[in-house]
């Protein structure tokens, strides 16, 4: 690889920022093209610059490094920086996608990038493995605290607590609050893993409800119910999903 790596860091903590820069900025194969220090401005950057790589900080406030990942259309090379615990970690060594863990040295930041060089060298991308990454991380995560959705121009921070239903639209998933109803591409399957069980009960191949909206439950036909909601919609109970409802409810 003739060209330099278009590189950017995404980092909230000032004294990390300036290592990496002054470590990167001795990489002959490296153009250092920004720097950002929360997530949202990441997001921003990332898509009017397009970096080819990107120094991604996990625990930032306000959004993620794996919610910024979400959020993008195409996603660039991704290292990671973080201090996470060794569990997450294994699942980093099953990937390509390479992480700091902090706090790292110059060599091993030497390993990181010359990781990067040698995937532009033999033309491939890691793309897919960023991806895959998230989704497996989400999967061995704890319940979820809040969810991202991209919006047009904006994003939105939606806490748990303020989702009344999940409902399956194709490739989405459509997302009920009292402030409005939001799209976000994701499966079912997978929000069902990943809310908490205690405050959410999917009764319906297409519905997850929050246990706290749930207003009553009413019977209509001889082994028909219909869940009627505090924000007032109806929606249907599928006969394998009555038996936890009932339970869940004590009813």
């Amino acid at each position: 690889m003739t060209a330099k790596i278009r590189t950017l860091i995404i980092e909230d903590e000032e004294p990390a920022r300036n290592l990496l820069r002054t470590f990167l900025e001795s990489f002959e194969e490296i153009d250092l093209i920004g720097e950002c220090s929360d997530g949202f401005s990441g997001l921003k950057t990332i898509n009017e610059l397009q970096p080819d790589l990107v120094f991604l900080d996990i625990q930032m406030p306000r959004l993620t490094g794996f919610e910024l990942l979400e959020l993008l259309d195409d996603i660039p090379e991704i290292v990671f920086t973080t201090a996470y615990d060794e569990y997450a970690l294994k699942a980093f060594d099953l990937n390509a996608v390479d992480y700091l863990m902090k706090p790292f040295s110059k060599q091993r930041l030497r390993q990181a990038v010359d990781k990067v060089i040698e995937r532009f060298r033999i033309k491939s991308s890691g793309k897919e493995k960023v991806s895959q990454l998230v989704e497996q991380m989400h999967q061995k995560a704890r319940p979820l605290e809040r969810i991202v959705v991209k919006s047009g121009s904006k994003i939105h921070v939606i806490p748990i607590q303020d989702i009344e239903q999940l409902e399956a639209q194709d490739d989405y998933v459509m997302i009920h609050t009292a402030q409005g109803r939001f799209m976000k591409k994701e499966t079912m399957a997978s929000m069902e893993q990943n809310l908490p069980e205690d405050s959410f009960i999917r009764i319906h191949r297409s519905h997850i409800v929050n246990v706290s909206q749930i207003q009553r439950i009413e019977q209509y036909g001889k082994e028909s119910y219909l869940l009627i909601l505090k924000n007032g919609n109806q929606v249907s109970v599928s006969k394998s999903r009555i038996k936890d409802l009932k339970r869940e409810l004590d009813f």
